[in-house]
């Protein structure tokens, strides 16, 4: 066998720049780690741990797409495998929740949020189908969530201000629900009434004019709630905390609340797809990236690996918007997400 030897897997099938990959291989010869290379696309990827069996490696910055994998042992290149990488939209951004789709456009919306208290000039951006991204609206200070009603009415949280605005089609944020704490998370039930997280641990419960009621409360978090239905209409919540062993907490809608799946380090926005499975940006056994969970909560994997990730939404037509702290990108999964707003 030739001294580049066979790739016979990568794991996850999707990445990110910055994400590490593990490349399971056959025959490698690694005897001089100096003559190895891994190469991802046209660039040379960082090698963070090496042997002739497998290969951990970090996604570099590269066309988006489906791009070649190759080993490389003094001179010798493997045949290719083959990983899909994300394609960057937008930089220079500071997301804290998931993006959002509007659903009768397909256009992302994405914030700048911003440290607690900043005032920036343009806070919500749009990024449409094509990929041109636009200065939406400044109009609200560190916002924070981003749902869409039954309607297609879109609604910002505002952590600063503890309030829900509600966007018109002029780009005015009027002050929708207010005295709602340190509000992060943000989504829709079936029937479209509204939910807001406090990062201090009470779940809201917001009406069609606004008026909030508290409607459970659940344990603190250091940054953010993070908030989705599932099929069964029951609440899907994560808010990291200091330990690396986090949980997915469920409430059902009469507000009885469990542990959904636990072990995920430092879980973020979460988004379900068609058949049930949930995705969080989060950390599962020392790999970070979009994890995938089974419906019933049993099985855990790591699909996307990628690196400080916050969030992500699925548009219609199948494409993964993921966000990092500072830039989104678009993958292409065929993944269809669940039709529920938020």
């Amino acid at each position: 066998m030739a001294g580049a030897g066979k790739i016979t897997n990568i794991d996850p099938a999707y990445g990110i720049a910055g994400g590490e990959v593990v490349i399971d291989c056959a025959g490698f010869d690694t005897s001089d780690p100096s003559q190895c290379a891994v190469m991802i696309g046209e660039s040379q990827a960082q090698i963070v741990a090496l042997g002739p069996r497998r290969v951990l490696a970090v996604v570099p910055e590269t066309k988006g797409g489906k791009v070649e994998v190759r080993l490389s042992s003094n001179d010798d290149l493997s045949e290719p495998g083959f990983l899909t990488v994300a394609k960057k939209l937008a930089g220079d951004l500071h997301p804290v929740a998931n993006p959002a789709f509007d659903p009768d456009d397909g256009a992302l919306f994405v914030t700048r949020s911003g440290s607690r208290g900043e005032e920036l000039p343009v806070t919500l951006f749009r990024i449409d189908i094509s990929g041109d991204v636009s200065e939406y609206s400044g109009d609200i200070s560190n916002p924070t969530g981003i749902a869409f009603g039954p309607d297609g009415q879109m609604f910002v949280t505002s952590r600063l201000e503890g309030v829900v605005y509600k966007l018109t089609p002029f780009k005015d944020a009027i002050a929708f629900g207010r005295n709602l704490g340190v509000a992060t998370g943000i989504a829709f039930d079936s029937h479209g009434l509204m939910y807001v997280g406090d990062r201090t641990g009470t779940i809201f419960k917001v009406n069609g004019i606004g008026e909030e009621r508290v409607w459970t409360q659940i344990e603190p978090s250091v940054s953010a709630f993070h908030l989705a239905f599932g099929s069964d209409d029951s609440l899907y919540i994560t808010g990291p905390t200091v330990t690396s062993f986090d949980s997915i907490w469920r409430i059902n809608p009469d507000g009885d609340v469990d542990i959904f799946f636990k072990g995920l380090g430092r879980p973020q926005g979460l988004a379900f797809d068609r058949d049930g499975n949930l995705y969080v940006a989060a950390a599962l056994r020392g790999r970070r990236g979009i994890v995938r969970i089974s419906p019933d909560g049993s099985e855990a994997k790591l699909v996307v690996a990628g690196v400080n990730l916050v969030g992500l939404a699925f548009s219609a037509a199948g494409e993964m918007a993921v966000v990092s702290i500072d830039s989104v990108y678009s993958l292409s999964t065929k993944i269809k997400g669940t039709l529920l707003r938020g």
